[in-house]
């Protein structure tokens, strides 16, 4: 015969196994709200968009997976991601974070984005010494992958 658990019994074996979860920064169980990055400075007009929501960026404001960066005519941003890579923004750019995934103990590395305009220097962090192929920046033009450390890309209207 069966027992039946008690509730305090069944929400603490639910709230146990919630927190014994392994999360990857990014990975396709991950809740969306954790932050990937925070932005590192700003200067003139700056935002980071997330789920539609647009904050005025400022020292310390998360960046998320699906995060649109943008930058004013007078603007820049500098965002560090959890692997160490920054971004630096300069004036008119607009950047969208599609996929990040940093758990290298489980081999998962990922940075995927998309520059839309504007000016970007990229310096790598973890993700793309690990594992060069498994960081790209997609322009309207083609996509960047990277066998460096730093680059930096302007994209044109």
């Amino acid at each position: 015969m069966r027992t039946p658990l008690k509730l305090p019994t069944l929400l603490t074996t639910f709230v146990l196994g919630m927190t014994s979860a392994t999360f990857a920064w990014g990975a396709e169980t991950e809740d969306q709200e954790m932050p990937i990055g925070y932005v590192k400075n700003t200067e003139g007009e700056a935002f980071v968009t997330h789920l539609g929501h647009a904050q005025k960026a400022e020292t310390g404001l998360p960046v998320h997976i699906g995060s649109v960066l943008r930058t004013g005519r007078q603007g820049s941003m500098g965002v560090t991601f959890k692997d160490s890579t920054v971004m630096s923004f300069g004036p008119d750019t607009e950047l969208t974070v599609d996929e990040y995934l940093y758990a290298p103990a489980q081999g998962k590395l990922k940075l995927d984005s998309r520059l839309s305009r504007g000016t970007m220097n990229y310096v790598s962090g973890v993700i793309s010494r690990l594992r060069p192929e498994a960081v790209t920046i997609k322009t309207p033009a083609g996509t960047i992958g990277t066998r460096g450390t730093q680059f930096v890309v302007k994209v044109e209207e």
